[in-house]
């Protein structure tokens, strides 16, 4: 069992199958980290748009908990190393533009 298990949930709230929208869907997950945290720390960081911010965030964590799950797996090598590098140019920025919003703000 993960440090956090979560249940996520997509319901479709319109666009193109109005006439015949998709049933919602949920599933759970676990994660090593609080999703709710890491989103937390993306939105006030202001790089993103509120929800732009929680998608990035969510989609991220999702995507590297499975690709953590299956390191093993031919179908991650190709970006593996590139992954890695990416999540710590993104972590260093999140800090940075938390930072800095924290600077501007007079904290």
């Amino acid at each position: 069992m993960s440090a956090h298990n979560f249940r996520i949930t997509l319901e479709y709230t319109g666009g193109k199958k109005e006439a015949d929208p998709p049933a919602p869907l949920s599933f759970e997950v676990g994660n090593h980290d609080d999703i709710f945290e890491i989103i937390a720390r993306v939105r006030g960081a202001g790089r993103f748009e509120h929800d732009e911010a929680a998608a990035l965030a969510l989609g991220m964590k999702l995507f590297s908990e499975v690709m953590l799950a299956h390191r093993d797996d031919p179908l991650f090598a190709p970006i593996a190393a590139a992954y890695r590098e990416y999540i710590a140019a993104f972590k260093t920025q999140m800090r940075a533009a938390g930072e800095a919003g924290k600077t501007d703000q007079g904290g």
